[in-house]
């Protein structure tokens, strides 16, 4: 019997670790990660990675696999989440992919086009600019050229306003004009879960609450030992992690101490705002209270050959 593939997603902060360590264990399952922040060694407390204890309970994959330095993408994620699906269930196991990285589960279900080349003096011009004007200013100048892309995504996202720019600057041709919108949509025997939080004001503190306790254990000594580093910047996209932009410019003087706690909450609280826009936007999705989830509610929605509670 081939396993079937569990794909467990939900915004930051909604408890998907702890309950995919549960279900996991009690299916047989290993886990993927599908986070943009786990892949990069070094970066543990501020990207509430699970720790090597959890890590020991079941095995783990696409975590610190990355200096901060180097790059990670959609299409690297797919290519090897794909390869992983395979591994996990040649060895009879079931494969579990958790995160909140929308994007990767996009490009796992549906493929991604192919982009073309970017003139590096484009880019570096226009992180400059992001910069200087921030990330609503350059989201105008989007809309202008590509309102198809500006309407898609948040004038709070520099880092897909960013890439939009680049195309168009490099190409002369819309983002747009390069997605086909095409979708090859989830394979039978795949199953999709959602953790959705009915209530937002919950969340929103529970958000506050994790950034305090990352503190209290050691985010700003990490955040140093990070800019420590020779070669690693605050323009490489490691860095530009939610509490990672913000920690750069604390620990470089821009902003204080209290300001960098406000600047990562908000920023946090957006990125849930928008993998809530992406879940809405998905379909084939079987969506669970996050704030009651249990692992029970997990595994009633999952094939009964796999469930061994």
């Amino acid at each position: 019997m081939t396993q079937p593939v569990i794909l467990l997603m939900g915004p930051t902060a909604t408890g998907k670790t702890s309950l995919a360590l549960e279900v996991g264990e009690r299916i047989g399952a290993e886990i993927v990660s599908v986070d943009s922040a786990l892949v990069y060694r070094g970066m543990d407390i501020g990207t509430a990675k699970p720790s090597r204890a959890e890590r020991a309970r079941i095995p783990h994959h696409l975590i610190d696999i990355r200096e901060p330095e180097e790059t990670w993408s959609a299409a690297d994620f797919a290519d090897h989440a794909r390869r992983l699906i395979g591994e996990i269930r040649g060895r009879g196991r079931v494969p579990l992919l958790v995160g909140g990285t929308m994007l990767y589960f996009r490009a796992l279900i549906d493929g991604l086009d192919r982009m073309p080349a970017v003139d590096p003096e484009v880019r570096s011009a226009l992180r400059a600019r992001v910069a200087q004007v921030g990330a609503a200013a350059l989201h105008a100048e989007l809309s202008a050229v590509d309102p198809v892309a500006a309407r898609r995504i948040h004038p709070n996202d520099p880092q897909r306003i960013l890439r939009a720019l680049e195309i168009h600057r490099s190409t002369g041709r819309p983002l747009s004009a390069f997605q086909s919108g095409s979708v090859r949509g989830l394979p039978d025997d795949w199953r999709c879960l959602a953790l959705i939080p009915e209530d937002r004001a919950l969340l929103r503190e529970r958000i506050a609450q994790r950034f305090d306790a990352m503190m209290a254990a050691g985010f700003e000594r990490e955040l140093r030992e990070l800019m420590a580093r020779p070669s690693l910047t605050a323009g490489h996209a490691s860095q530009r992690a939610v509490g990672y932009r913000q920690g750069w410019q604390w620990l470089q003087g821009d902003i204080g101490c209290e300001t960098f706690r406000q600047r990562a909450i908000t920023a946090t609280r957006q990125l849930a705002k928008r993998q809530l826009t992406w879940l809405r936007g998905m379909g084939g999705l079987e969506l669970i209270a996050a704030e009651s989830a249990r692992p029970e509610d997990l595994l009633r929605r999952l094939p009964p050959e796999v469930r061994r509670c």
